[in-house]
């Protein structure tokens, strides 16, 4: 009997949690997400909190394309090999910041050295929305 009292005890507690995830979520969905001003006023609170976090280091990195292999082909790469990319030359490169898209850009030469320019940059809303 004990055994039938526990399983039962057991599937109510699942059914409960699976109906406070369903809630959590119906009020998730519910959310507006507003727009990000820029001439939004600050408090000294909010500005100190956002001091704290801008000294935080992320990864940038530039995405020329991507290509799928096989790890036998990729033992087989060696110095003069050509891997095929899904993008064409001259399309826009990616700029992820801890990998994630967050603009668009093109190589370019200053100094002797190489840089990316923005051309589109991914608003803070359409990031949000890929979050999802």
């Amino acid at each position: 009997m004990t055994d039938e009292n526990e399983k039962d005890d057991g599937l109510d507690m699942w059914a409960e949690a699976m109906d406070e995830q369903a809630d959590a979520k119906e009020a998730a969905e519910a959310v507006e997400l507003e727009e990000l001003h820029e001439d939004a006023p600050i408090s000294s609170e909010e500005k100190r909190k956002l001091d704290t976090i801008l000294d935080i280091p992320v990864t940038i990195s530039m995405e020329v394309g991507r290509s799928n292999i096989s790890i036998r082909n990729l033992l087989q790469l060696n110095q003069g090999s050509v891997v095929e990319l899904d993008r064409v030359a001259g399309e826009a490169l990616d700029v992820l910041v801890n990998g994630t898209l967050i603009a668009h850009g093109e190589v370019v030469v200053v100094n002797d050295k190489f840089g990316i320019r923005l051309t589109d940059v991914i608003s803070q809303i359409e990031r949000i929305k890929k979050l999802k």
